[in-house]
């Protein structure tokens, strides 16, 4: 499975996993190097993920079909 086709959970999931081992402090060098990268793509992939997210809830579509900006009104 690619690295784009990975859920967000997914992509969370084995980027914790890669932490978890870097804070172990037995890696070898050239591993942590490889697990420091491969978290970078990790974490890169999940932020795009979620910014796609955040784009697509600033619009939400009324009764009428109609699209709208979407925002929370918190209660004062």
């Amino acid at each position: 499975m690619s690295e784009q086709e990975l859920s967000f959970e997914e992509a969370m999931k084995q980027l914790e996993e890669i932490v978890e081992k870097l804070e172990e402090g037995e890696v070898p060098l050239e591993k942590a190097i490889n697990y420091y990268q491969e978290g970078m793509k990790l974490s890169k992939l999940c932020s795009d993920k979620l910014t796609s997210v955040e784009e697509q809830m600033e619009k939400i579509v009324n009764e009428q079909g109609d699209t709208v900006p979407f925002s929370i009104q918190e209660d004062e």
